[in-house]
């Protein structure tokens, strides 16, 4: 998480652009036969591992990682980041009302001077360039992008042209739901203990039960197809 932080500040203090990208269990699967999701995830200049499932995996097959960077804590404390240093955050995605809870959540909390603008994430594929442009021209050092993988990724990628202006621009999935109070966060103990999905799918079973029994039974057969390679 210091390491992120250290990146994406010394970013926006060099006027420089960086893309980041968390991966989960799901993701990683999904990337195996989703060619324009993997390319526009391994692009990224920063890829952390927002799940402790990777985490354990990559120790698995002798390349560990020092430790999981959960998008919302990289977003909470990006949020502090930008208040201490006079940064300006741009906040795109999720419902009206979530997005426009959240931005008025952190202007009370903080200031704000932090809000560079917000969008909902509901729109065509034909208005992408625009709401680009619009991110672009708001003045943001960070963009957040609260909508699902994959089209998460692909927007950032496809439009990385026009965002060049933002020097840090990340997914953060659900974490607006989170700060606006729509959907409860794990207790930190199902958190430490790589638990955390079987948290949300407890409070979304019919939506999540299919996600998590294909994807995570993938995952560990890719994890021991990998491992027996080597």
């Amino acid at each position: 998480m210091r390491e992120t932080l250290s990146f994406i500040d010394e970013a926006i203090d060099k006027s420089k652009s960086l893309q980041h990208v968390v991966v989960n269990a799901a993701k990683l699967v999904n990337m195996q036969k989703d060619k324009q999701l993997y390319e526009s995830v391994v692009s990224n200049d920063i890829i952390n591992a927002d799940g402790q499932a990777v985490v354990w995996a990559s120790r698995f097959l002798g390349q560990p990682l020092p430790e999981r960077v959960a998008g919302i804590d990289l977003m909470q404390n990006l949020v502090e980041l930008a208040h201490e240093k006079g940064y300006k955050i741009f906040f795109f995605g999720a419902k009206e009302e979530v997005v426009k809870k959240v931005v008025d959540k952190y202007s009370n909390k903080y200031s704000d001077e932090i809000i560079a603008g917000y969008r909902n994430g509901y729109f065509k594929k034909e208005e992408e360039r625009a709401i680009a442009k619009q991110i672009s021209e708001s003045g943001a050092n960070i963009l957040f992008v609260a909508i699902t993988s994959p089209k998460k990724e692909i927007f950032l990628s496809q439009n990385s042209d026009l965002l060049k202006k933002v020097n840090f621009t990340m997914g953060v999935g659900g974490s607006f739901d989170v700060v606006a109070g729509k959907v409860k966060r794990a207790p930190v103990w199902m958190q430490n203990a790589g638990l955390e999905w079987f948290y949300r799918f407890l409070q979304e079973p019919g939506r999540m039960w299919k996600r998590y029994l294909v994807t995570n039974s993938l995952f560990i057969w890719y994890v021991l197809r990998e491992k027996i390679k080597k």
